[in-house]
Parts: C-alpha cells; structure tokens; sequence
C-alpha cells in the first residue's frame, strides 16, 4: 500500500496510485466508454477540425497483445546512469534489431560509443550453459546497476547461478554452483573483490578471484530470513520490489544484514483455482494488531568469522520495527528504528561490541515517516530529513546528534536529495517550492543561503545528477508535453537537447487540455485539481461527471506531467464526460501537516473533502450532479466504497481491489495511520465499508484480483456478503490469477458476451433508487448506462440481482470490447 507513484505517473497502494487507472482503462474504464457510445447524441464522440478523435483501439490496440495501439508519449531515453560527469550510459534498445547495448555518451557532444562491444560479450559468455546467442547480451547488460563501484565489471545470474565478468576479461568466470537453487539480491563490496547473496534464507559471500564461497548465516528457513526482507518489509518500509537487506561496510570487510522471524506471523491462504491442480499459497501476512515479524540487526564479518548483533533490547516493549541501515564513510554502523506504530523515530549509531547510542528523535503530532538515511559530509556531520515542523526539510547535524543549521525552510517540501558539491558547498534537491503540483531542481548554500531554481519551464522535472554535481539531466513533461530529456550544467544552464521526444500522433488527435485548479473546502483549505471538459464543451449543457481518486495520506493524483493515462481522460472527455481529478488534503501531497487531519479516522476528512470539491464543481454550472462517478483502486478502492456507504452523493462507484475493513490489511501502513485496533476502536468502526453494507446508494461496482496477495480479495468478498444480507443489490468482477495489478486476459470474450445477453434487464428497486434498469441492445453494463445514459423504463424483478458481473455486450461491428480492454494491465 505504500504510495509510489502518482495518477499522471507511469506506473499501484494498497495501494499504488500506478494500477488505478491503468486496470480502470483496461476493464471497468472500458465499461464506461462503452456506456457513453450508447448515451444520448450530446455524448458521442467530439471532433475537431483536421484532427481525429481518441478511440479505444487507439489506446488499447484492437488484440489482446495490443495490436494497432498508436504510440502517444514516444521512447524518449530512460535508465540512464552517469559513469564520470562528463559521460553517461544508456542502455538501449536498437529500435530494429530490438538487441540491447551499453553506449557511452557524452553528455555535451553526443557523441556515443560501445561501453562495451557486443561480439565481446557473446565471446565471454559463450561459456555459460544453454546460453544461446541472442541471450548474451540480455543477461550480462539487463542491468547496469550490478556494475561494481568502478564501473569494470558486472555480476549476473543465470541458471539460477551467479557469474562475474570482468569487462578486460575473455571469460565470465562461474561465482556459484548450486542450480537447484536461487541465489536473491546479490551485489559487489564497495572493492568490487566480493559479491554477497542470500541462498535459502541465508546470507553468503563469494570472493571473485580466486573464486571462495564463504556462508555468513546457519539458521535460514522458511521462517527466518537472513539478509532478505519479508513481503511485509519490503512493501512498507524498504520499497515495492526491494527485497534486499544486507549492506556492505566502506572497507568490505562487515555486512550488515536483518534478521526476520516470522514463527508467530498469521498466515493468510490464497487458493488459485483456474490452475490444475489447484495452487494453494499460504504466505505470513500480519493484519493490524496482529503479530509483526521479530527483527534482529546484524553485523557479519566478512571472512565468516562471527556476527555481532545489535542490542535492540531497551525498544523491546515498542515492537521494534527497523526501516533504515546505513553505513558512514567511516565505518560506522547507523540504523533507524520506530515503535510498531511509528509515532516516533530515533536515528541511532552502533559501536563495536554492537551497543547503540541515539542520534536524533523525531516526533509528530501524529506519524513519523521515514526519509531514509543520512547524507554525510567530509567532516562527519550529515543531512537529515525532518517533517517536525509539518514540511519536509533538510536540516544539518554534527556527527554526535547536535543540529547545526536548518538548510531548508517553507511552506514547500523538498522530495529528493541528490547530494552535495562539498568543494563549491552546494546542496542540490528536488521538491515544490515554486509548484506543489509540478517539481522543479534547486539548489542551497549549507548554511541555508542562497537558494536557486534550477529549472524554469513549467511542469514536472525530474534530475539526475552526475557523481561531481558538474551536471544533471533533466527529464520534463507537463499535462499536454510527453517526457523531453536535456543535459544541464550545475547551475541550470541548458547545454543539449538529449531527445525532444516528438510525438506525432498526439498532434493528429483531438487533446483537450487539462485545466490546472484550486478549490476550497469548507474551512478554506485550497485542494489542488485537475479538470478535462469535453473538446466541444457547452457551458449551458449538463455533464455526468466521471472523478478517479486515490486519496491516501501524501498520495497526490493531481500533477502537471504527462502519463499515459491523461489519454484516458481524454477518450472519456470525447465521449461528452466531464473529467474531475480533485486531491483532498491529505492527499494533497502539501506537507505533513496537510495529511495529518486523516489520523486514526482514514476515509473521514477524505470523504468530506471529495464532496466540498464536488460542491465547488456542481455550482460552475454545467455538471449534472444526478450522474456523477466515483473511481479508485486500492486506497482509492477504499474510499469509492466508503463514499458509497457514507454518503448519498454517487450516482456510480467503481472500486477495485478496495480495503473494506482496515483491521484486514498489513499492520505497518494501516497502523501508521490508524494504531492497533486495541488502541483506536472506534476509528476502526467509524471508517468501516462492511459494517455500513447496509448504506449503500447508488451502483457499486467492486472488482478484485483473485489471488491479490496485496490487499486480499477477502476484502471484497466480505463486503459482498455484508451487502448481499442488507438486499443491497451491486456489481461484481472477480479476476482470476490476477494480483493487485492486473496483469493479463482473465476470461474470454464469449464468457462476457453471454454473460451480457443474460443480464440485460436489471430492476429497479426502491431500496436503491439509483439502481439502473432496463438496457438497449448496445449498452454494455447496466451500472454505467444509468450513470452515463439517459432513463430507462423500469422492469419487474427477475433473476439473482445481489451480484451482476461487470459486462460488455459487442458493439458496432458486433466485436467483444473485452478483446480490447481485458489484455495486460
């Protein structure tokens, strides 16, 4: 659950605000386009002049693989790491022979050449078992970021087997021999002279040349995890898809690493039944107030000649959670730890016999997140992030703890540090001082002087610096620009244009551009929106109003950069609907202080927010507030059912793989905002979905992968239930073999045709008025045509009506829409 991405962003929380509408236009999105092709003249498709509307297929390809879907955001370059400051590598894909390659770059030329040849590589692989040609360059080169430090040599797996080349070298030389079994998150000492790995839960090290393995740990098992984290941590605390947790000393001669036990862990079980036989998982998955993974800290030498572990004894009472590990460039041993609620922080530094000492304690009227690790200087002071004062800032701390100076102040955040030019005594940073929907680079004396804007066209840039801060590349898009790439030097001057990234087909198309708004709420706080009206927009017609949400805590939806999704937005806006993106405070992404009205009553403030935009939205004039729309995955899946359980405002609610329940999901997010449910009972009974089942008003449609290991489809299934005994009548689409994000086709378009057939009339019932009843030939689901279409006579009663599969009929020319939209998400 723990927020990576944006709306406007490539890429789920629980809780990715990735998936949301990346799975809404896949599927349920699909739905609602369909629903408009059959709505009223008014809400067909606008044309202007010359250009050519947004289409399904154009977004989405006309095959399951995607077959026919136009090119709308380019290739502009990604992944790039710089190597010195005046040279960077791309790893790049010949756009022809789609063959990988590492060129060096000039950052201010140009000019490119190999990093390293392609027949070297296959020669210095040719050795590897069943490797054939064609896979050479995919298995030493798919990533850079397993060079050592020096940038001489690269460690990569194969067969379930580690190997190390050196790029000098004819051979890539075999580091492992055990290919029954994996060996995870490996990585070279900062000498580039060893690489350590976890096999089976245990943590190992392997000398380079001559080739040693030498085993760190003896007690892994499926329980205990050495040197790698659980998916408990990983998810909350380290990132999605980090699963490392093993850090080299400076000098290489210690590892740190964590130890995980998980023996009183409850296990959750997700059966796959579309598999035969049946697959059933059971993983540890503590739900709040449940028993937590024991952390131990380690440090193991490297030569395996013992580990000294850390005393994380006086924080036994707390139920210790450790969220950072870092090393000075001194070969200190730091680490963060936080109570299991994570209402405090304490930086501490280890001696040698393995006692720490406190450094910094942060406190907040609420949670504490954690920023990561320091950032220290020559002198031994470091840069700490801080949220005390409700911003996320940058102060700067001796090396015993003492606080020199704040660096940053306002009422801004900074977001990234990038590091420190020490000889000219500048720090550069990323953050919202000029825009808290865009992002800009700047730069700071350290000592709070002297602040500069680095970048100046407006929108969202992301920098890249190189290792000296002599330059930075700069990755930029806005709402209607997709990502464009340029060379800057450090004081922001532009010196190339990497890629421009023309793309030609956003031009041919018809593109609405969005409108950038601040709306007040009932006490006068300003939440940031983003509106998308129809290219023929009428002032004097009434829109249904189609609003996607995320709404978690520091989750903003609403920025000034381009994603693929704002293409959505504009096939939604073609088809005569209003598009409203409207971040409530919490989620606003407007400093600590702007979230923290959510603690321990998650959906509330949020929920109060949404309607005070839609108040604001509604009194412009042109929305039609009988037929507004609520869509969100995850949070967002959340906050869709609760506003359909808790106010009476939605016409249309469609969440996907929602919390229905916060005592369900994992306990480090949901206690961070909410406690134990032991300590906060009755915020866990004010923000429940299931326990308000019987509230329900308008159409509710819940969709959910089957096997979501993430937030578990028991979630849905058990508001189903509660709304199937309160006669509550909703939509339901269950995926199989689909997680959190929805990744591939899960039925055929027959199933959905049928399916279509079957459930065309649906009844009106006066326990929900807003319930929709009988459909045209062409309406694709029932919900969304009483969202989206106009009245229809009502019906008697017939057939099961507690749950109706989420469905579309074929449209013209009589093809399943499901062939479009239910391909990989």
């Amino acid at each position: 659950m723990t927020p990576k991405p944006t709306l406007l962003s490539p890429s789920p929380l629980p809780h990715d605000p990735r998936t949301p509408l990346r799975w809404l236009a896949t599927s349920a999105g699909a739905l609602l386009v369909a629903a408009c092709a059959s709505a009223p003249e008014g809400t067909r498709p606008a044309t202007v002049a010359g250009k050519k509307p947004v289409t399904f297929e154009a977004l989405y390809g006309t095959t399951p693989s995607g077959a026919g879907k136009v090119d709308f955001s380019g290739r502009p370059p990604t992944n790039l790491v710089w190597l010195d400051d005046a040279r960077y590598l791309w790893p790049r894909t010949d756009p022809e022979t789609k063959e990988l390659r590492w060129l060096a770059v000039d950052a201010v030329t140009g000019a490119s050449a190999p990093f390293v040849a392609p027949a070297k590589v296959e020669a210095a692989l040719a050795a590897l078992p069943g490797l054939k040609r064609e896979q050479a360059l995919p298995a030493a080169l798919a990533d850079a970021g397993r060079m050592d430090r020096a940038r001489k040599a690269v460690v990569f797996a194969w067969k379930q087997d580690l190997w190390y080349w050196a790029f000098a070298a004819d051979r890539a030389v075999r580091l492992t021999d055990s290919p029954d079994v994996e060996e995870e998150n490996f990585g070279f000492s900062p000498d580039g002279k060893r690489v350590s790995f976890v096999r089976a839960n245990d943590l190992w090290v392997v000398d380079v040349a001559p080739v040693a393995e030498r085993r760190l740990t003896n007690d892994g098992s499926a329980k205990v995890l050495n040197g790698k984290l659980d998916w408990l941590y990983q998810e909350e605390v380290y990132g999605r898809g980090n699963f490392g947790a093993h850090w080299w000393s400076p000098d290489s001669t210690k590892v740190a690493f964590l130890r995980l036990d998980e023996t009183g862990v409850p296990i959750y079980t997700l059966v796959d039944d579309v598999q035969e036989p049946i697959v059933v998982e059971a993983s540890p998955y503590p739900r709040a107030g449940e028993t937590n993974p024991l952390v131990q800290l380690g440090v193991a030498r490297a030569d395996a000649s013992g580990t000294t572990w850390v005393d994380l004894s006086v924080w036994k009472d707390a139920e210790p959670l450790v969220v950072d590990v870092a090393w000075s460039p001194k070969d200190e041993l730091h680490f963060s730890v936080q109570d299991r609620e994570q209402t405090w922080l304490e930086l501490c530094r280890v001696d040698a016999t393995g006692k720490p000492s406190q450094l910094v304690r942060e406190t907040t009227p609420a949670w504490v997140d954690n920023h990561g690790s320091p950032t220290w200087l020559a002198d031994g002071s470091f840069l700490w992030f801080s949220e005390r004062d409700g911003w996320k800032h940058l102060y700067r701390y001796d090396a015993n703890g003492k606080e020199l100076a704040r660096v940053t102040k306002g009422a801004f955040e900074v977001r990234t540090l990038h590091g420190v030019d020490e000889r000219n005594g500048w720090v550069y940073w990323s953050g919202t001082e000029h825009s808290a929907i865009g992002g800009d680079a700047y730069r700071v004396k350290l000592d709070g002087s002297g602040l500069e804007r680095l970048t100046q066209r407006e929108g969202t840039h992301v920098a890249n610096f190189s290792p000296g801060y002599a330059r930075f590349l700069d990755t930029w898009s806005d709402a209607s620009t997709p990502q464009e790439v340029r060379v800057h030097a450090a004081d922001g001057k532009e010196e190339r244009v990497v890629d421009a990234n023309p793309v030609p087909a956003l031009a041919e198309h018809v593109y609405a551009k969005p409108e950038f708004l601040e709306v007040p709420t009932r006490d006068g706080f300003r939440m940031p929106a983003m509106l998308v009206k129809p290219p023929d927009f009428d002032p004097a017609r009434k829109y249904p109003v189609f609003q996607h949400t995320y709404a978690g805590p520091h989750a903003p939806q609403v920025a000034n950069k381009w994603g693929r999704d704002l293409m959505f937005f504009q096939l939604l806006a073609q088809k005569g609907v209003v598009v409203w993106v409207c971040d409530n405070r919490t989620a606003s992404g407007r400093g600590a202080v702007s979230a923290w009205p959510c603690y321990q009553q998650l959906g509330v403030t949020e929920l109060a927010d949404i309607e005070d935009g839609l108040d604001w939205l509604v009194k412009q004039g042109f929305v039609d507030e009988t037929r507004i729309a609520l869509s969100g995955w995850s949070y967002g899946g959340f906050i869709t059912s609760y506003a359909l359980t808790h106010s009476k405002r939605f016409r249309l609610g469609i969440a996907g793989g929602s919390v229905t329940e916060w005592d369900e999901y994992d306990s480090i997010y949901t206690e961070r905002f909410m406690k134990t449910p032991k300590h906060n009972p009755e915020g866990y009974a004010k923000t429940s979905v299931q326990k308000a089942a019987k509230n329900l008003t308008g159409t509710l449609v819940l969709a959910h992968g089957a096997i979501d290991d993430n937030v578990h489809p028991g979630n849905t299934l058990r508001l189903a239930n509660e709304l199937q005994k309160a006669n509550k009548d909703f939509d339901l689409m269950l995926y199989p073999r689909a997680r959190h994000g929805l990744t591939s086709p899960r039925a055929e378009p027959t199933l959905a045709r049928d399916h279509a057939a079957r459930n065309r009339a649906t009844p009106a019932h006066p326990t929900n008025p807003l319930s929709p009843a009988t459909l045209d030939a062409e309406s694709p689901l029932n919900s969304v045509q009483a969202w989206a279409g106009p009245p229809a006579r009502a019906c008697t009663e017939s057939g099961m009506r507690s749950i109706r599969m989420c469905s579309v009929a074929p449209l013209p020319p009589r093809r399943p829409i499901w062939q479009a939209r239910s391909r990989s998400t």
